[in-house]
């Protein structure tokens, strides 16, 4: 047990490396392309560290296969932007109260607002209509052509989202990190090179974390389905919460949002589309509560961006209240899952 904690601070320390390359890189890729924070943070950020938790449940699904990996893979898919909506809100949140707290910034966020809840808005459409066709049993082609028109939608998204793009930057770029290092200039080649690096920092670690976390996980007796939907999103979802709180460190707002934003529009419809293709996609008990709770946590923070115009720290910290009722519900018993 112990060397399986020493690893799971080697695979943390790892991640956390590859975050700060990710985020370092990234930056300058979208400044090479001449991209905004919007569509930086929303979408190539967001797909990026989106890749570990999209392998886990495809893998469950198609290769094992078998009823207790369908089932692991449900719950990872419906985990995600459980996950995003609750705790990495909340961290993003508490994060730039701690950095206030500190005197590196101010309490304030200085995101962009049309972003913010534009995705919020995808997010809300596409999980609720993909939530909602879990009540479809028999009619496999409707639940089909669902799926298809919500990966339409996220095209539609994509597309939105360069389309008003005003490629303005905020903040300070620092220097490339692989250019500081070996002294090289901020060519296109050396970005490229360091991001797909940092990506498959971020890969490795994730799976490595994963697999003794899950060994962890065995030797305390944990149930199967408390791995998937709690878990295993936890530390798939790493990337994206080092990423923003990365980047309010640095107060770049919108970029640290929009990766938690585009990372839940990408998870709600990719990942999600799969599995309604690919599973039964009945959702129950503690699936169906973290989706609930998912679209609830949402709904209120955009509910308080768009009356108040702005994005407030305290109103994301509302995110861990909705998680801390989650695992009240899972382990209290409520959920049927001891």
């Amino acid at each position: 047990m112990i060397a399986n904690i020493l690893a799971v601070a080697v695979c943390l320390a790892v991640i956390l490396l590859s975050c700060a390359l990710f985020t370092n890189g990234i930056e300058w890729f979208g400044k090479k392309l001449n991209l905004g924070h919007g569509a930086v943070g929303s979408v190539l950020a967001a797909v990026g560290t989106a890749l570990p938790e999209t392998i886990i449940p495809i893998l469950a699904i198609l290769v094992y296969g078998d009823e207790k990996s369908i089932e692991i893979g449900v719950g990872a898919i419906a985990g995600a932007p459980f996950m995003l909506a609750t705790l990495t809100f909340f961290m993003t949140g508490l994060a730039v109260i701690l950095y206030a707290a500190a005197g590196k910034r101010s309490l304030k966020m200085d995101a962009d607002i049309k972003i913010f809840s534009r995705d919020l808005s995808f997010f809300l459409v596409i999980y609720a209509a993909a939530v909602l066709t879990t009540f479809i049993r028999r009619e496999i082609l409707i639940k089909d052509i669902i799926a298809l028109s919500l990966f339409a939608l996220y095209i539609i998204y994509i597309r939105h989202t360069f389309k008003h793009d005003s490629g303005h930057e905020s903040g300070e770029l620092e220097r490339l990190m692989f250019s500081r290092v070996f002294r090289v200039r901020e060519n296109m080649l050396v970005i490229v090179v360091q991001v797909l690096i940092a990506l498959a920092g971020i890969i490795i670690g994730s799976h490595l974390f994963i697999s003794n976390v899950e060994h962890l996980a065995a030797l305390l007796g944990v149930a199967p389905l408390i791995l998937s939907i709690i878990i295993t999103p936890i530390a798939t979802e790493l990337p994206e919460k080092f990423n923003s709180i990365i980047w309010v460190g640095a107060k770049k707002d919108t970029l640290a949002l929009g990766n938690v934003t585009g990372a839940m529009v990408f998870q709600s419809c990719v990942p999600v589309v799969f599995g309604m293709i690919f599973t039964e996609w009945h959702l129950t008990g503690p699936t169906m509560a973290s989706a609930v709770l998912a679209i609830t946590s949402s709904a209120l923070i955009l509910a308080w961006v768009r009356i108040r115009k702005t994005v407030n720290p305290i109103a994301l910290l509302f995110g861990g209240v909705l998680y801390t009722a989650f695992l009240v519900y899972i382990f209290g018993g409520a959920g049927g899952v001891a």
